[in-house]
C-alpha cells in the first residue's frame, strides 16, 4: 500500500503531465500566422487546389484562386500541352499531369479541392470523381452536359458533404441581391414573365461536321480530350473553342451564356424545375427550298419558352423566354428610343404586374423601368454583398472550402447550380428534339417540331414525346463509366 506522501507525489506527477499535455496541445494549435508574423497563413489555412483543364478559362480560374491569398495551385492537368503552357509557367511548383484520372489516383492525398474547366461533356465525370474522394469542387458553367448529370452532381454535393461552386460569377454580383430587394419591396409587383437574350453564338453553328479529318497535334491527347464523347476523327478548328457548337461536346449558346443571364430570375423568384418547354430554331438553307439538316450542330439561333410552377415568391406560374443568335424581345415601352436595352447584346428583363426591371450580363447594373425611377429608389439593403462581386466569387469558394462543408455560404452551390443548369438543358432538349427525324414509308417528318413538351420532373422524362428522352442521359463512350453515386 502506498503512503500518503507517495500518493501525493503520484497525484502531483499526474497533474504535471495533464497540465503539460494541455499546454503542449495549446501550443500546437496556435495559428501559424501568430508565429510567422503578419500576413502569414498556416498550411492548414490554405487551400491546395488541383486544376483539370488549365488553359483559357481554366487558367484565369486558377489565377483568381491564387490571388485570393488563401490558395496554392498544387497540381495541373490538361490534355493539351499548348493550352497548359501559361499555367505551367505561372505555377512552376505544381506537378503536371495529362490524364486527370492518374492525377486523382496518385495525388488525392496531396490536395484539398479540384477546379474543373474542361469542355462541357467531361464536367460531370471529372467533378463526381473528385467529390467521391472528398474534394471540394469548383466547376465551370454549365455545370453539366446532360440533365441526368446535373441531377447526379446536385445529389452528390449533399452526399459527400463537400463545398461546391459553379463558375457563374454573376451569382456573386450585387445585381441579383439588389433586384431581390426591389422585388420583395413590391416595386414591380408580381413577376409572371421573364426574357433573357444573348448575341451568342460567336462561333460556327448550324453547319455540317467537317468531311476531312486532320492530323492530331503532337501536344494533344485526342483520346483523353474526347473522354465520354463518341469516337470520332480529329478535325481542324474544333479545339480549343469551337466545340461549343457541337452537341457531342458543347451545349451551344445556352451553355455559354444561360447561367449568366438566367441566374437572376432563379435567385429573385426562387425558380426550381420547369414543367414544360417549347422551342423554335433558326433555319439554314443550302439550296432553293432545301433546308440543311445538321443534327450534330447546334442551330444558329433559337427561341425557347420554359414554364415554371408557382414559387413562394410568385402568385402563379412564371414563363421564361430564352432568345439567342441575336434575337431580342420587343423593347419595353418604358425604354426611350436611344436607351440601351440590357447591355446591347445581352440582357434579362423582368415583367411584373406593377412594373419592369432589367439587368446586363452577370446580372450587372440592374435598373427599374422607366430609367427615371432609379433616381428615387429607397429600398434598404437586406442581403449581404459578396466583397468584390463577380471577382469575389473565387475567394468566396476558397474561404468556404477552408472553413469546411456547411460553415460558410457560397453564391452558386450545386443545390442552386444544379436546377439552374437543368433549366438550360431542358431548353436544349426542346432545341435538339426539333431535329429528330422520322421516316415512315419513305416519307420524312420531324415530329418534335412546333410542340409543347411536358416534363415529369421526378422521373426526369418528357411524357408526350418519348424521342426527346434520348437527350436526357447519353451513353458514355466504351471505357468511360456512366455516373453512379
Amino acid at each position: 500500500m502506498k503512503t500518503e506522501h507517495e500518493n501525493k507525489n503520484t497525484s502531483n506527477r499526474r497533474d504535471f503531465i495533464k497540465t503539460s499535455a494541455i499546454a503542449a496541445a495549446a501550443f500546437m494549435i496556435v495559428p501559424r500566422h501568430v508565429l510567422g508574423g503578419t500576413g502569414y497563413l498556416a498550411p492548414s489555412d490554405r487551400l491546395l487546389v488541383a486544376g483539370i483543364g488549365v488553359g483559357g478559362k481554366g487558367q484565369s480560374d486558377l489565377d483568381m484562386f491564387y490571388k485570393s491569398g488563401k490558395a496554392d495551385i498544387a497540381f495541373l492537368c490538361d490534355v493539351d500541352d499548348r493550352r497548359a503552357a501559361t499555367s505551367v509557367k505561372a505555377f512552376p511548383k505544381a506537378k503536371y499531369y495529362k490524364d486527370w484520372r492518374e492525377m486523382l489516383d496518385k495525388e488525392h492525398k496531396n490536395f484539398d479541392a479540384v477546379s474543373v474547366s474542361t469542355p462541357d461533356h467531361n464536367h460531370a465525370i471529372q467533378a463526381l470523381a473528385a467529390m467521391q474522394l472528398g474534394k471540394h469542387v469548383y466547376v465551370q458553367k454549365p455545370l453539366t452536359h446532360d440533365i441526368y448529370e446535373a441531377r447526379i452532381l446536385t445529389a452528390a454535393a449533399k452526399k459527400y458533404k463537400v463545398v461546391t461552386q459553379m463558375g457563374n460569377q454573376g451569382a456573386s454580383n450585387d445585381g441579383p441581391r439588389q433586384m431581390k430587394e426591389w422585388y420583395e419591396a413590391g416595386l414591380i409587383g408580381d413577376v409572371h414573365t421573364v426574357y433573357a437574350w444573348t448575341n451568342r453564338p460567336v462561333w460556327p453553328q448550324g453547319i455540317p461536321w467537317p468531311s476531312q479529318k486532320a492530323e492530331i497535334p503532337k501536344e494533344l491527347d485526342w483520346n483523353l480530350w474526347l473522354g465520354t464523347a463518341p469516337e470520332k476523327d480529329y478535325v481542324d478548328k474544333l479545339v480549343p473553342f469551337n466545340w461549343r457548337g457541337w452537341w457531342d461536346y458543347g451545349t451551344g449558346a445556352l451553355g455559354d451564356m444561360g447561367c449568366h443571364l438566367i441566374e437572376a430570375p432563379f435567385s429573385v423568384l426562387n425558380l426550381k424545375y420547369a414543367k414544360e418547354v417549347q422551342a423554335s430554331v433558326g433555319s439554314v438553307y443550302v439550296d432553293e427550298f432545301k433546308r440543311g439538316y445538321f443534327p450534330e450542330s447546334c442551330p444558329p439561333s433559337s427561341h425557347v419558352t420554359l414554364k415554371f410552377p408557382k414559387t413562394d415568391k410568385t402568385k402563379g406560374d412564371v414563363t421564361l423566354h430564352w432568345m439567342d443568335g441575336g434575337i431580342q424581345p420587343e423593347r419595353p415601352e418604358e425604354l426611350e428610343a436611344n436607351e440601351t436595352f440590357g447591355d446591347g447584346g445581352n440582357g434579362t428583363l423582368f415583367i411584373g404586374t406593377k412594373g419592369k426591371m432589367m439587368a446586363e450580363t452577370y446580372s450587372a447594373n440592374p435598373k427599374l423601368l422607366p430609367l427615371s425611377k432609379n433616381k428615387d429608389i429607397k429600398v434598404a439593403p437586406k442581403y449581404a454583398r459578396v466583397p468584390d462581386g463577380a471577382n469575389g466569387h473565387y475567394k468566396q469558394w476558397v474561404e468556404a472550402a477552408i472553413a469546411g462543408y456547411g460553415k460558410q455560404e457560397v453564391s452558386s452551390p450545386f443545390e442552386i447550380a444544379g436546377p439552374l443548369t437543368e433549366a438550360l438543358l431542358m431548353a436544349n432538349l426542346a432545341i435538339r428534339s426539333f431535329d429528330v427525324q422520322k421516316t415512315v414509308n419513305g416519307k420524312t417528318s420531324y415530329p418534335g417540331r412546333y410542340m409543347k413538351m411536358l416534363w415529369d420532373n421526378d422521373n426526369m422524362k418528357v411524357t408526350n414525346f418519348d424521342e426527346a428522352n434520348q437527350f436526357v442521359k447519353r451513353e458514355y463512350r466504351k471505357g468511360w463509366n456512366n455516373l453512379t453515386l
